[in-house]
């Protein structure tokens, strides 16, 4: 048996996701009469996802205009008043006062013409929020209403994962909290395990999720193609070189009967010796031992379960 600088990996099962998902809302609030994508479906910015019926926003546009109308004639004789008693202060026939009195009345007609504008300009937005657009190109990964039904201001209508960067996102138990931040992370689809990506930390969640007791970990995916695809499951690869000499033995090889895990050596004489040891970790076909026993130990793999210490053995070498 020997040692050497021991690589310790070790694999997580994750999910691609977008790095940038958002819920999709209306602006205003009404009933949604349309809604043209499905799940799956590709959008580009711009497109219409759905509609509500405008015929009340359409209501409040029509009342805003006829009440700029009414305030810009208003305005309009607000003004010729205050002009022509402009004159007649100018030769002495209206007094101070009079013209004061025009001038505030401009003045009032001139705010009310500026607030209806304002009010105008307002029903005129909330008539156009009546078609949700997407704000991105993306693919749709859930709908959450459905046509017919009344939404309220901000209530989710579909879910949009953007175009661009993709993410394995994964749950670390916390024992590899710190492991993470120094570990060469990399992704394997499940579709094609051959093919492998590089891979980040980007982001560690602080926080445990409180049923699982994991924090949610997100890995950016390098080099992305079109077959990492939303929603697909991918092996994450954790792996980082250790200073400390270690020795891979066969799991077969490790017994432990309660006091802890051990191996049996054979000695010059060809008996068995029975040896503790020491095991940092185990990957999915050896254990990685770092005491215990020492380069060119002749270890016993297979059958140890029925051996006893002491018992003299015929070595036959391992292929």
């Amino acid at each position: 048996m020997s040692f050497g600088n021991e690589t310790i990996s070790r694999d997580f099962v994750g999910v691609v996701r977008a790095r940038y998902e958002s819920d999709l809302s209306f602006r205003v609030a009404g009933k949604m009469i349309t809604r043209g994508v499905s799940v799956g479906d590709h959008v580009r910015a711009g497109d219409v996802i759905a509609e509500l019926d405008p015929q009340d926003l359409q209501l409040e546009a029509q009342a805003a205009e006829a009440e700029f109308t009414a305030t810009t004639s208003n305005l309009a004789q607000a003004a010729a008043d205050l002009t022509r008693y402009a004159k007649l202060k100018e030769r002495g026939f209206a007094s101070n006062a009079d013209y004061d009195r025009k001038k505030a009345a401009n003045d009032e007609a001139e705010g009310r013409m500026e607030r209806a504008r304002r009010s105008l300009d307002l029903a005129r937005n909330q008539l156009a929020y009546a078609e949700l657009k997407a704000d991105a190109d993306g693919v749709i990964t859930a709908t959450l209403a459905e046509p017919g039904q009344v939404v309220a201001i901000g209530q989710g209508v579909v879910r949009l994962a953007r175009d661009g960067a993709k993410e394995a996102l994964v749950a670390l138990p916390e024992t590899w909290l710190g492991e993470a931040r120094k570990s060469k992370a990399t992704v394997r689809l499940w579709t094609d395990r051959d093919k492998s990506f590089a891979a980040h930390l980007r982001e560690l969640s602080p926080q445990a999720d409180a049923a699982t007791r994991t924090y949610a970990a997100r890995f950016d995916i390098e080099d992305a193609d079109d077959a990492v695809a939303f929603g697909m499951t991918t092996t994450v690869t954790l792996s980082q070189a250790s200073d400390e000499r270690a020795a891979r033995l066969p799991l077969s090889a490790i017994l432990n009967r309660g006091k802890g895990p051990w191996v049996y050596l054979v000695d010059a004489s060809d008996k068995l010796v029975q040896r503790p040891v020491t095991v940092t970790s185990f990957t999915e076909d050896a254990a990685i031992v770092t005491a215990g026993i020492s380069d060119g130990d002749k270890v016993v793999t297979l059958g140890v379960q029925k051996l006893e210490a002491g018992a003299k053995v015929r070595v036959v070498e391992a292929q």
